[in-house]
């Protein structure tokens, strides 16, 4: 985790824009109207772009919004609020509780199961645990392709459909 806070910023602002436009020629290729995203820590890819992007085509952009151990799903809106772990966040609207065409996800790395290896908290895995049978697909997005060798996640730990990084 060191290392991803250390990496040059001009570069991680490369890397970010190869990332996001990846993710927009997915979403573009498919039917999404819906779609989970996250608003970024530093360490995260920054998707703010993309963010933007698709509330202009007026797709249906939902983030977390925590609660206790875990987070409820919000419509994205302005201004955002900055809670625990210096994480932001709009004001707390309607949870949305129906189907999510595409659910994209920051990781660290995963293993040979494409299981998401998150920042420790667990707050992904009991989210996706309570409502995996609404979310369509789930895509995981890194700096750097890190996948273990070696299986290091638990059954319980996010699966993924796919893993896009800047080289891949």
């Amino acid at each position: 985790m060191d290392r991803l806070k250390r990496k040059n910023q001009v570069n991680n602002y490369k890397l970010d824009k190869i990332v996001v436009h990846k993710l927009f020629n997915v979403i573009e290729q498919s039917d999404i109207k819906v779609i989970m995203l996250y608003i970024p820590l530093k360490i995260e890819i920054n998707i703010l772009g993309l963010i933007t992007k698709l509330r202009k085509e007026k797709k249906v952009v939902l983030v977390p919004f925590m609660e206790g151990e875990s987070f409820s799903l919000v419509k994205y809106r302005l201004p955002l609020n900055i809670k625990q772990f210096g994480v932001k966040e709009p004001h707390y609207s309607n949870k949305y509780n129906k189907k999510i065409d595409l659910a994209i996800v920051p990781i660290i790395g995963t293993d040979s199961t494409l299981r998401r290896v998150g920042f420790g908290k667990g707050f992904y895995d009991r989210f996706f645990q309570k409502n995996h049978k609404n979310i369509k697909k789930i895509l995981f997005v890194g700096r750097k392709y890190c996948v273990s060798s070696e299986i290091i996640t638990d059954d319980y730990d996010v699966k993924g459909d796919a893993y896009i990084t800047p080289k891949r």
